[in-house]
């Protein structure tokens, strides 16, 4: 199954509008490794640990090896709730399950905007400090 990339996309300038949380899609056919491990990987090439607020959030996503993970930065995890995280992973798994990627990553971002504006709401004149693009991988 495909993955429309512009849904996506649409998905995270939307979820970034509630928050001035930072979030990234990556996409890629294989996880050489453990999914959390290659998420942070991802997150640490792509240089999310660079904004301001540490509050970078990842959806990383392998399709062949059915591997998913959302990873975020230490600012957020400082301040979220123990299962902040599950709840967000648990809106995508029946999605995920039956192939359907592109609702399970806009289902996440919209999650994620959501629960991240309670912490970090958006403020006129937020800086999008990261490109909105999903990036890829081999």
């Amino acid at each position: 199954m495909s993955i429309d990339t512009k849904l996506v996309e649409k998905a995270i300038t939307e979820a970034e509008l509630q928050t001035s949380g930072e979030i990234r899609v990556h996409i890629e056919s294989h996880c050489p490794s453990d999914v959390m491990d290659r998420a942070s990987v991802v997150f640490s090439a792509l240089k999310m640990h660079k904004t301001q607020a540490r509050n970078g959030v990842l959806i990383y996503l392998s399709t062949q090896d059915r591997k998913f993970a959302i990873l975020g930065d230490g600012g957020i995890n400082a301040v979220v709730a123990d299962d902040f995280w599950q709840s967000t992973y648990d809106i995508a798994l029946p999605l995920l399950k039956d192939g359907n990627w592109t609702e399970a990553l806009c289902r996440t971002l919209h999650s994620c905007g959501e629960q991240l504006k309670a912490h970090f709401p958006y403020q006129k004149g937020d800086i999008d400090e990261l490109d909105n693009t999903v990036s890829w991988g081999d």
